[in-house]
């Protein structure tokens, strides 16, 4: 079963038909990413460099979110890069990865 997933952008929102297990793939994709971040937070500009997020899902939409953990100093400062595209039309832009977890957090608390 496919509902809307609603991202908000650093201008504007995005929506388009996503899957729970989807929303979970990508939840787990985030949480690793999460973990580079701190890693690199709290190694003082000591630690060996950490692999990007590459998460791509492909339904009615092909959706891509990237985000490589080496160049911001905080969870809290990244942004992740998304790519939106279907036969017609395509859109690349940049999202708050705060933002983006709490959208997906919310996006799985209403498909309960």
């Amino acid at each position: 079963m496919s509902s809307p997933l609603i991202l908000n952008l650093i201008e504007g929102s995005v929506s388009f038909s996503f899957t729970p297990q989807a929303a979970r793939d990508l939840q787990g994709a985030i949480a690793q990413l999460m973990q580079s971040l701190k890693v690199i937070a709290g190694g003082g500009g000591k630690t060996n460099p950490q692999k990007p997020m590459e998460y791509r899902f492909t339904g009615d939409v092909f959706l891509e979110i990237f985000c490589n953990p080496n160049i911001w100093p905080t969870p809290f400062a990244a942004k992740v890069l998304i790519t939106l595209r279907d036969d017609r039309i395509r859109l690349t832009t940049e999202a708050e990865l705060t933002r983006l977890i709490e959208d997906v957090n919310q996006y799985l608390e209403q498909m309960g």
